[in-house]
């Protein structure tokens, strides 16, 4: 069944993850990424430009799918070896969230959502990541075909 996934992280970071076609989330934590499986869908929030510096960004800005493959190491420095996963990223476009607060199950009828960012990675319903791909120009995801089966056209 495809689960769908937010990751947080500033875009810094997440531009380097899309240009590499890979997530890493949790500063590298094998956890995290151990959550998302093949064909998972997974959309980054980030609220700023870098981490701790820069200007605040809070908007969505990268969508992509989960490849098959296991979780792996990557010798990001010698000191710094995070757990990543492969993903096939989509051409998109930043998408602020303050307009999309309304619509979505996690933040509508005040729910704070500013405290399930803290997680660094929650997952979503598919009427939300499809309503966030939207946001972000992302039309080519067709929606369930079957009870739990998704198609994704890349």
């Amino acid at each position: 069944m495809t689960r769908y996934w937010i990751g947080v992280a500033s875009r810094n970071h997440v531009k380097v993850g899309e240009a590499g076609g890979f997530c890493q989330l949790g500063h590298g934590k094998e956890a995290p990424v151990r959550r998302l499986s093949p064909g998972d869908g997974l959309v980054y929030y980030s609220p700023g430009e870098g981490m701790k510096e820069g200007e605040r960004i809070q908007a969505f800005t990268a969508i992509g799918r989960v490849r098959p493959g296991e979780v792996y190491h990557a010798q990001q420095t010698q000191s710094f070896c995070p757990y990543r996963r492969d993903v096939d990223y989509l051409p998109s476009s930043d998408a602020p969230i303050a307009p999309l607060l309304a619509h979505l199950s996690f933040s509508s009828g005040g729910a704070n959502w500013g405290f399930l960012m803290r997680r660094g990675l929650f997952e979503i319903s598919a009427h939300d990541f499809q309503l966030i791909a939207k946001s972000m120009g992302v039309s080519n995801i067709v929606g369930p075909t079957g009870p739990s089966v998704h198609i994704w056209a890349l």
